[in-house]
């Protein structure tokens, strides 16, 4: 059928594309859960431990270092810089691809 303009009429998608259509966003909604409060806690907690495991790692070692052999340099300064550091780009690092995961999770629902 067209309309007095010319224009054909949309066709009424039928009951089984319906509840299909439904059926698919309650399984992608089910999928993909919002994260609640104690799941953001949980992430700070992870990003906190990889930063503060290499520290403590590097500060151990240091004070070994420091006590077996005595000098004039500080290894417990040097390797908790270098245990912060590797912590801190180890957390960079983790953030970054968790990132990237929700922009490309973010475009697939847009599509």
């Amino acid at each position: 059928m067209a309309e007095k303009s010319g224009k054909p009429l949309k066709k009424e998608p039928d009951l089984a594309e319906q509840v299909g259509v439904k059926a698919a966003r309650k399984l992608k909604a089910r999928h993909n859960a919002t994260p609640g409060v104690w799941s953001g806690l949980g992430l700070m907690g992870v990003i906190g431990w990889s930063v503060v495991v290499p520290t403590l790692l590097g500060a151990a070692l240091g004070l070994w270092l420091d006590r077996r052999y005595p000098g004039g340099r500080s290894w417990t300064l040097a390797l908790l810089l270098a245990g912060l550091t590797l912590g801190c780009l180890n957390a960079w690092h983790w953030v970054s691809q968790e990132d990237q995961a929700m922009r490309e999770e973010q475009e697939n629902d847009d599509e």
